[in-house]
């Protein structure tokens, strides 16, 4: 369906604001590339971003642990792990696939939460890396892309009057008017459209990486406590920002404010805390 939106609307804009086609394959072609790049060195990025350093063994034992027992439980090749030294309670999983995933927690986490809470965690973000929602998210992301993009570069084409010129027939010049503001308020709305597609996208796995998780842990307590513990902290994550907020367990901006309703829920990364935890729950009833 998203797939489908993004080609109408583009279609739709190409013609309506009087381009041609080529236009898309351009936008396609350089956001394609540009995400390529940023999808293939993602883990490296956002390691670097994060200030996050490897994870050892003695110092981390709980966490290297209960990765090992989760990964060879789920036939899983073991990530690697990181530390962010910081005092909020998050963790996120990146990388291309299971073979080049990284799993990080904070320091806050892995001192605040007990063994059974943090194989929670950790079977959370590997069941991110399982179902392969990093690679899903990354597409998702080159399509927004591909939209903003072309929304721009017509807008401002538009603006400069380098589109396409009037048919001198009256009824042809009608359909063009009328194609021409669709295709204006399809290129100021498409990429919020998108974006709210790719924010729902984001919250649907995160229900199912929880889910992924208690299938892992046969534990739904164990990660129901974390949830709650983690909610409960006010704390934002300094490394984190928009850009790499959706990858988190929960939100590490904290910018929700108490925030209700249903407009203010669409454009949320992560789904209510208390929805996944009642979701949970009904899974040991």
């Amino acid at each position: 369906m998203f797939i489908t939106f993004i080609v109408g609307a583009s279609y739709i804009m190409a013609k309506g604001l009087g381009y041609g086609l080529d236009i898309v394959g351009i936008a396609l072609i350089v956001s394609g590339v540009t995400s390529f790049f940023s999808y293939y060195y993602s883990d490296k990025i956002i390691l670097t971003i994060s200030g996050a350093r490897e994870a050892k063994r003695k110092e981390f034992f709980d966490f290297y642990t209960v990765t090992e027992n989760l990964c060879l439980s789920s036939r899983l090749p073991k990530p690697k792990l990181y530390v962010i030294d910081d005092t909020a309670m998050n963790a996120f999983a990146t990388g291309r696939d299971p073979e080049h995933a990284v799993v990080c927690c904070t320091t806050g986490l892995l001192k605040r939460l007990n063994r059974s809470e943090i194989e929670a965690v950790v079977a959370h973000e590997l069941s991110h890396v399982k179902n392969y929602d990093i690679r899903l998210m990354s597409i998702v992301t080159i399509l927004v892309g591909l939209i903003a993009l072309l929304s721009d570069w017509m807008l401002r084409m538009t603006f400069y009057g380098r589109g396409r010129k009037r048919s001198s027939d009256r009824n042809d010049g009608q359909i063009q008017m009328i194609m021409f503001v669709i295709g204006i308020i399809l290129a100021i709305l498409s990429p919020i459209i998108a974006q709210l597609i790719q924010l729902a996208i984001s919250r649907r796995r995160e229900y199912f990486a929880d889910a992924s998780a208690v299938g892992m842990t046969k534990n739904p307590q164990g990660l129901i406590k974390a949830l709650e513990k983690i909610s409960h902290d006010k704390e934002p994550l300094e490394a984190a920002n928009k850009a790499t907020a959706h990858l988190y367990i929960s939100n590490p901006l904290k910018n929700t404010h108490n925030a209700i309703g249903f407009f203010s829920g669409m454009f949320q990364t992560h789904p209510p805390v208390k929805e996944r935890i009642s979701a949970l729950r009904k899974l040991t009833s």
